[in-house]
C-alpha cells in the first residue's frame, strides 16, 4: 500500500469505475478505494441505464469491477479518511491506517439521503419509500402514491408524480398547505390533500399497506414519496481544503455538492470529482458518464505533466552531450547555442 499510483480513485461506484475503467485503458496505474456502501443498495434495480435496463445494482457494480481489474485497475477494500499534498502529489489514508500515494486524484465518494424522522421510513427506503420517479415511477404506476410534504418541493413532487399513477395524495408533514394557486393546480390534477402529520408507516409483513397518521387515521398506500436531503459525502475532499456548497431548487436548500468544473476538476489542483459528490441529481448513467469525462481529463493533464519533465530530461541531456573531436580519442563540448567556436 506504499505504492504510488498515477491516479487514486476514492468511491467504486458508477462514477469511481467508469473513472477508473478510463484511466486503467489509457495504461495508468489506478487504485480505486472503495467503502462498499453504495447509495443504492436497498434498490432492487437499476433503471435508464442504456444496455442494463434493471440491472441489480449490484450485478452492475461486480461488471464494472472485473472490467476495472481487466485492463489492470486495482481495487481495495477500505475507507478513504482523509488526504494531504504529498510533494507533488498526495497521501491517502485509508480508516486502518494504511497509506497510499497518487499523482492524482478522483473522489466519487456520493451522497448521504437524510430522510425525514418517520418511525419506518428508512426500513422501507428505496423500495416502496421512494423519492425519484425516473428510478421507481413506471414500478408503481397506477398504485396508490402518498407524497410526503416536508416543505414547497412537495407540489412539485406530487405534479411529478401524476405522470405515473392517477391516484396521487399530499400528506401535509409539518409544512403549511398550498396556496390558492398550487391548490387549484392540484385539484385540476386530482391530486388530495390531507392533514397531518404522519405518524409512522404502516407495512404487511415486508410490504408497506399505508401511514398512520397523528390522529390514529390510517391511509392506506402502496409508495410513500419523500425528499430527502442530499448531502455530499466530502470527508477526503475536506481534508483538502475542498468545502461543500449548497444546492438550490427554486430557492429552497435540498443538499450539498463540491463545486467543479465541466471535467469534474475541483479548487484543488490535482484533484477531480464525479458522479453525487458533485452533481446530487445526477443518476447511475449520468454518473458513469461523468467518471469517463474526469478520467479523460486526468489523463490528458498526466500526459501533460509527463511531456513537461521529458521536455526537462531532454534539455538536460542536450546541455550535456558530447560529441567526437578531430582526432580519435578527443571528444570536444558541443558549442553552446550562438557561441563561436574556440
Amino acid at each position: 500500500m506504499d505504492e504510488t499510483y498515477d491516479v487514486v480513485v476514492v468511491g467504486g461506484g458508477a462514477a469511481g469505475l467508469s473513472g477508473a475503467l478510463t484511466l486503467a485503458r489509457a495504461r495508468r496505474s489506478v487504485l480505486v478505494v472503495d467503502e462498499g456502501r453504495p447509495r443504492n443498495a436497498p434498490a432492487g434495480h437499476v433503471h435508464n441505464y442504456l444496455g442494463r435496463e434493471g440491472t441489480p445494482p449490484a450485478e452492475l457494480a461486480a461488471a464494472g469491477r472485473d472490467e476495472v481489474t481487466r485492463y489492470g485497475g486495482q481495487i481495495v477494500s477500505g475507507r478513504a479518511a482523509a488526504a494531504a499534498k504529498d510533494g507533488d502529489g498526495f497521501l491517502v489514508t485509508l480508516d486502518d491506517a494504511r497509506h497510499v500515494r497518487a499523482r492524482r486524484l478522483l473522489v466519487t465518494t456520493g451522497l448521504v439521503d437524510e430522510l425525514p424522522d418517520v418511525p419506518g421510513l428508512a426500513e422501507r427506503w428505496g423500495r416502496d419509500v421512494l423519492h425519484c420517479p425516473y428510478c421507481h415511477g413506471w414500478e408503481v404506476r397506477d398504485r396508490r402514491v402518498g407524497v410526503l410534504a416536508t416543505g414547497p418541493l412537495a407540489w412539485h413532487q406530487a405534479e411529478l408524480w401524476r405522470q405515473w399513477s392517477p391516484d396521487v395524495l399530499v400528506l401535509l408533514h409539518h409544512t403549511p398547505p398550498p396556496d390558492a394557486e398550487r391548490a387549484e393546480r392540484l385539484a385540476a390534477r386530482g391530486i388530495v390533500v390531507m392533514d397531518g402529520p404522519v405518524a409512522g408507516v404502516e407495512t404487511a409483513g415486508d410490504t408497506l399497506t399505508g401511514v398512520r397518521l397523528a390522529s390514529g387515521e390510517v391511509v392506506a398506500l402502496d409508495a410513500v414519496v419523500v425528499a430527502s436531503r442530499l448531502s455530499a459525502r466530502a470527508d477526503v475532499l475536506e481534508s483538502l481544503g475542498l468545502e461543500t456548497v449548497e444546492v438550490e431548487i427554486g430557492g429552497h436548500v435540498i443538499g450539498t455538492r463540491v463545486p467543479a468544473d465541466p471535467t469534474g476538476a475541483t479548487a484543488a489542483p490535482g484533484v477531480w470529482v464525479a458522479g453525487n459528490v458533485a452533481d446530487v441529481q445526477t443518476q447511475v448513467i449520468a454518473s458513469a458518464a461523468a467518471g469517463l469525462t474526469a478520467g479523460a481529463a486526468i489523463n490528458a493533464d498526466l500526459i501533460a505533466e509527463d511531456t513537461r519533465d521529458a521536455v526537462e530530461a531532454y534539455r538536460d541531456q542536450a546541455r550535456t552531450m558530447f560529441v567526437p573531436g578531430a582526432r580519435a580519442g578527443r571528444t570536444t563540448p558541443t558549442p553552446a547555442p550562438g557561441s563561436r567556436p574556440g
